[in-house]
């Protein structure tokens, strides 16, 4: 099973698939194994699959960005301590699929690799309630199996199962043109025969187009950046990510490039530290109001898009709300410190309204209990609380994960990134 941390494949062709899923997989467990019942990834599960080409389509080396929609909602989380209702927030931007092109929203997922669109065979509320792809629509449309053969007419299909906190996908393969703006290619992906009521229904978007390392995706083909790579459609191997919560600014992804204007302060690098599939980095300490903690000192944090969340080790996690000391009843709440995370040579702070979930009902530490085991964990998973305060970019041909403090249109910069050598972005107070 995979991390359903905040939600996610007979011979050679089941080998590939399941490696693609082993991160995914482990996360979904750790996750269940902490009583979530968060119905916050859609991709993020355990996964199945049941047995019973076109020509890429080039393009000049470009870069194009994609407006990001917004959407707010509520959910209910299952702990030891309790039920609790957490405030999320999803980010969602149109791709265009078939021949004539079918329009569909989609969250742009780093923690999943591959594409999952809700289909016309799929009859329940939370299909038809969303835009479906209509595969007789599309001229360019090939029905294949789970290893890309085309499926025979008649013959039973490869079915795909995904497992995800509280509801469940399943799906048929599907070959087609994919296009991301000006950027189109040929793409295998999953089209949904049944979804779940829960959580899907809650949702405004379509479905999830999968941005995560290879290891993530059913193969090369199933992966859109492999694609765009291979086709050398990309000004740059990379994309970028910045999320904004106010109705001021848009928020967006670019593939192919990085946007200076997006940035308060230098881009730094920091190298993929497993092969997990995920965007994961080390960490070398946790900070409150930047003095180390000595806590997770060999810890990782997976960068999700795909998060409404901040999640990490149940221990770390009762530790660090006993230092932070926040108040049920929000009394602390305007004195509470900033908490930081030691990567590379950078502390990276965020600030209590990015790390409490603050409500009629109270204030509480809003990160979600999520126990990886070695070597892919101790993980944090660094979700959207995060990614607002920080433009990320993922370089594909380094492997490599690029981090800056955000620049927001109508906001005071306050100095949240910190430099341990002196350099560059941050001059805060040093590490004690």
């Amino acid at each position: 099973a995979h991390p359903t941390a905040p939600d996610r494949p007979f011979a050679a062709a089941m080998a590939r698939m399941l490696a693609g899923l082993t991160g995914l997989t482990l996360l979904a467990f750790a996750a269940a194994s902490a009583g979530n019942e968060a119905e916050d990834k859609l991709q993020h599960g355990h996964v199945q699959v049941q047995q019973h080409s076109h020509e890429e389509i080039a393009g000049t080396a470009t870069s194009h960005s994609i407006s990001l929609q917004r959407q707010l909602y509520r959910s209910k989380q299952t702990h030891k301590a309790g039920t609790r209702i957490v405030h999320k927030t999803a980010y969602y931007g149109m791709v265009q699929v078939g021949t004539p092109r079918q329009s569909f929203s989609v969250v742009f997922d780093t923690g999943s690799g591959n594409l999952m669109l809700p289909s016309t065979y799929c009859q329940t509320r939370a299909c038809t309630m969303h835009r479906r792809f209509n595969r007789k629509a599309s001229t360019t449309a090939q029905d294949i199996e789970a290893d890309g053969t085309p499926s025979r007419k008649g013959a039973p299909r490869d079915q795909i199962t995904v497992t995800f906190g509280t509801g469940e996908i399943s799906g048929v393969f599907i070959q087609d043109d994919v296009c991301i703006g000006n950027l189109c290619s040929n793409l295998r992906f999953v089209g949904a025969t049944d979804e779940t009521e829960d959580p899907f229904s809650s949702f405004n978007f379509d479905g999830v187009l999968g941005l995560a390392l290879p290891q993530m995706a059913q193969g090369p083909e199933f992966s859109v950046m492999d694609r765009l790579l291979a086709s050398k459609s990309l000004k740059q191997p990379l994309f970028s990510v910045f999320l904004s919560d106010s109705d001021m600014e848009s928020s967006e992804i670019t593939f192919g490039d990085t946007k200076p204007e997006h940035m308060a302060s230098e881009m730094f690098w920091e190298p993929v530290s497993r092969d997990t599939g995920y965007w994961q980095v080390q960490i070398a300490d946790i900070t409150i109001n930047n003095k180390r903690q000595n806590l997770c000192s060999n810890c990782q944090v997976a960068v999700d898009t795909g998060t409404s969340q901040l999640a990490g080790p149940t221990d770390v996690i009762n530790d660090l709300a006993k230092r932070l000391d926040v108040q049920a009843d929000c009394s602390n709440y305007l004195n509470l410190p900033k908490l930081g995370f030691v990567m590379g040579d950078h502390v990276l702070n965020l600030l209590p309204q990015d790390y409490v979930d603050k409500g009629p009902d109270g204030c509480q530490v809003s990160l979600m209990p999520l126990d990886v085991p070695p070597p892919n964990g101790p993980l944090f998973i660094f979700g959207d609380p995060f990614l607002r305060k920080y433009y990320t970019a993922y370089d594909r041909d380094s492997r490599r994960v690029g981090f800056a403090q955000a620049k927001h249109m109508g906001m005071p910069v306050e100095e949240l990134l910190v430099s341990l050598n002196g350099a560059g972005e941050g001059r805060g107070a040093p590490l004690e």
